[in-house]
């Protein structure tokens, strides 16, 4: 076994891990950035074909790099994306390991910290004083446990291995899940002609543009993504909210499932349990909906009180109002009889920090912080959705977290170099 030895351990290169190695390059730390894959592959291998950001171009910002091309109120594709990000590290050059997967990471006896990795070489351990576990906070598809026993012959896959209707047999499709992916996914679907079943959940929605502009702009201006989750309406459990439903494809435009149900989408309620050829939902498809849509308003209303206050010049207010409603709910599903051929699970996913093994978890698994510092000496989190603020898991907040964390750390380093010199 290789040992190497080094200040700081950043694991993961996506876009928070580059952006602490831009700061701690930046400020002369001695770091590697492992990646068990390259820098950009859940841009390359986890988005579906017809992919767009749902948040504007503008909002793309990393430490040293923001988006500067000609749309900025446009929203990137998957290509394009994935040539955004890829083209970062070349800008400062992060000593990134790539290929190298980390499996363990333990205290190490005397302080500090062991990461245990396996890659080309073998299997090596980096001893640091200090880890940044940016590896985001996606890592499991959630699955029922009863879709094992579904027919064998209808084609499961989780919504990170969808690419386009083409990958699909013949035949109807279930999307399960209401959440961004789920919506979007459904869209495509519904837009190349299939038949399309959609299992909704409780996840809200929100206009894509209101009173002239872009909503995201608008929010931003707000601040909202600038508020800290504690003073968010109800405090920390605003981590565990689905994002709104939107869609940046074709320049940008609102997800409206009632008007996907009216030209031939089948809404169903909250999916509960399935076997052979039958599966069965909650009566929710309607409460869903009207959740849905009260969210939607909300927020325009919130915009209007922000132009009123602001004295602001803008077109007038409008208020969306149903333009279909169910006039039954679909409580079972005979995926024979209805030709439904396909299920692509959309529900979400859960973290997976079984390769950390400190004791900085709560019950569900996730990590305890504050704004990505753990009560253990020399461990953070960075990437994770309302790591400190809303936009905390998005392009526009990552720099703000990257920053407090890699202050952090070279802050705790300050006293032993000082020490040294």
């Amino acid at each position: 076994m290789t040992e190497v030895r080094t200040s700081a351990v950043v694991v993961g290169a996506g876009q928070a891990g580059l952006s602490t190695s831009w700061f701690l390059t930046r400020d002369g730390v001695d770091h590697v950035v492992l990646e068990a894959e390259t820098a950009v592959h859940e841009w390359s291998d986890r988005r579906w074909d017809s992919f767009t950001l749902v948040t504007p171009n503008w909002h793309c910002r990393l430490p040293g790099y923001a988006y500067d091309g000609p749309d900025p109120d446009g929203f990137m594709t998957k290509t394009e994306v994935e040539a955004w990000v890829g083209g970062y590290a070349a800008t400062f050059g992060p000593p990134l390991v790539e290929g190298t997967r980390a499996t363990a990471l333990t205290e190490r006896e005397g302080g500090g910290f062991l990461v245990t990795t396996t890659g080309p070489a073998g299997e090596t351990t980096y001893c640091a004083d200090h880890v940044v576990v940016a590896t985001g906070g996606y890592h499991l598809p959630i699955v029922p446990p009863w879709a094992p026993a579904l027919d064998p012959s209808v084609t499961q896959l989780e919504s990170a291995h969808y690419r386009n209707p083409d990958q699909l047999p013949d035949g109807a499709v279930l999307v399960v899940g209401s959440g961004q992916s789920g919506a979007q996914i459904a869209e495509d679907l519904h837009l190349a002609g299939r038949r399309v079943h959609l299992a909704l959940g409780d996840a809200p929605r929100v206009a894509r543009t209101y009173r002239g502009r872009d909503v995201m702009t608008w929010l931003s201006d707000m601040g909202l993504y600038d508020t800290p989750v504690a003073q968010y309406p109800g405090g920390a459990s605003a981590r565990e909210k689905t994002n709104h439903y939107v869609t940046g494809r074709d320049g940008g435009r609102d997800i409206d499932l009632r008007r996907f149900a009216a030209a031939g989408m089948r809404l169903h309620g909250l999916l509960e349990s399935g076997g052979g050829a039958t599966l069965r939902f909650r009566p929710t498809a309607g409460s869903a909906l009207d959740a849905a849509d009260a969210t939607y308003n909300s927020i325009n209303r919130d915009i209007d009180r922000w132009i009123e206050q602001q004295g602001l010049d803008a077109p007038p207010p409008s208020r969306y109002e149903p333009v279909w409603t169910p006039d039954t709910e679909h409580t079972s599903l005979d995926l024979d009889a209805e030709g439904v051929t396909s299920v692509v699970w959309a529900i979400g996913y859960r973290p997976d920090y079984r390769w950390v093994r400190v004791g900085v978890f709560d019950g569900s698994g996730r990590p305890t912080h504050t704004r990505g510092v753990t009560a253990v000496p020399g461990l953070f989190f960075l990437g994770l959705p309302w790591l400190h603020t809303w936009g905390s898991g998005r392009f526009l907040g990552i720099a703000r977290d990257a920053e407090h964390v890699a202050g952090c750390l070279t802050g705790a380093l300050a006293p032993r170099r000082q020490a040294v010199g």
